[in-house]
């Protein structure tokens, strides 16, 4: 029974190794795309670089197996993912063949957590390997879409602020551009999201682009109801020639009214959730008051 039991396991890892053995030959084989030109992904990229050791000391190896994975990733899948980093704000400038290959990575290393786990336990050793390679997978995708919802979430939690604002700025006799600087000049945090997207607005019309265009790839890259609202309604003003003043007042109130009625709603759902939590305090508390008296009364 032990003999059959180590030769099972030896059997077992030596069809790992061929199977890793036939993807590293797979990889290594497949044709590869041309790299494109970063443009502001590669300055996010920078900046993660600088801001992350651990990630600093990962890219040039996630860069090189994004180059072999390249040719194995289809069109349709290539344009999802690459969204999806968009929506996270060009998370840690990754192109889409470098997030497959950061997945790739990341599976790997959870399967060999898997196996030293099964080992540790002295449990099934290819359960846990694949569990742990499914599992690490995963965790850039997690980790790319968390950081899109959280992105999205600060942009619409700071969009009223940044109107009010401007609507100052340019009742005040300041033009479209000059309300913007301010809004990015009187920033308490440049790492903002809202305020990073105001600073490439800028920078794009500072280099010739129109409002429109770069109102429009704003609205791209943040499709959230407040912000295809608010670049609606100033381009409808450009079109039209009508103050962008008094829309953006016209906007400050409106976010001003939506931000009352989202408090409301949360407020509401708060005490819908309170619910639960405290009847099961309630009978906690009826357990521990009821407790003694039921053992009393049975031991009579």
């Amino acid at each position: 029974m032990i003999l059959n039991y180590i030769v099972f396991r030896y059997l077992f890892l030596l069809c790992v190794a061929v199977a890793v053995a036939v993807a590293v030959y797979a990889v290594a084989s497949a044709p590869t795309r041309v790299a494109s030109r970063l443009g502001m992904r590669g300055l996010k990229r920078r900046w993660a670089i600088d801001s992350n050791p651990g990630w600093a000391s990962l890219e040039p190896v996630v860069r090189w197996l994004g180059v072999r994975v390249s040719g194995m990733v289809g069109d349709s899948t290539r344009t999802r993912v690459d969204a999806m980093i968009a929506l996270a704000g060009d998370y840690l400038g990754l192109t889409p063949d470098e997030f497959f290959s950061l997945s790739l990575l990341s599976g790997v290393l959870g399967s060999l957590f898997g196996v030293a786990m099964g080992i540790l336990m002295e449990g099934s050793i290819g359960a846990a390997a694949l569990l742990g390679f499914m599992v690490g997978a995963m965790l850039p995708y997690f980790q790319t879409s968390g950081e899109a919802a959280r992105r999205l979430r600060l942009i619409n939690e700071g969009l009223p602020y940044v109107i009010d604002l401007m609507a100052l700025a340019m009742s005040a006799g300041l033009d479209f551009p000059g309300a913007i600087r301010q809004v990015v000049e009187k920033s308490s945090n440049p790492e903002d999201p809202l305020i990073i997207e105001f600073k490439r607005i800028l920078q794009e019309m500072q280099l010739g682009r129109t409002r429109k265009q770069v109102l429009s790839d704003f609205c791209s890259r943040a499709p959230t109801g407040p912000v295809t609202e608010f670049v609606a309604a100033l381009i409808q003003a450009e079109e039209r020639g009508n103050p962008v003043a008094e829309v953006l007042q016209i906007q400050a109130g409106v976010s001003r009214l939506r931000r009352s009625v989202r408090a409301e709603e949360a407020a509401a759902k708060a005490a819908v959730k309170m619910i639960g939590p405290l009847f099961l305090l309630f009978a906690c508390i009826m357990m521990l008051v009821m407790g003694p008296m039921v053992l009393t009364l049975m031991e009579q």
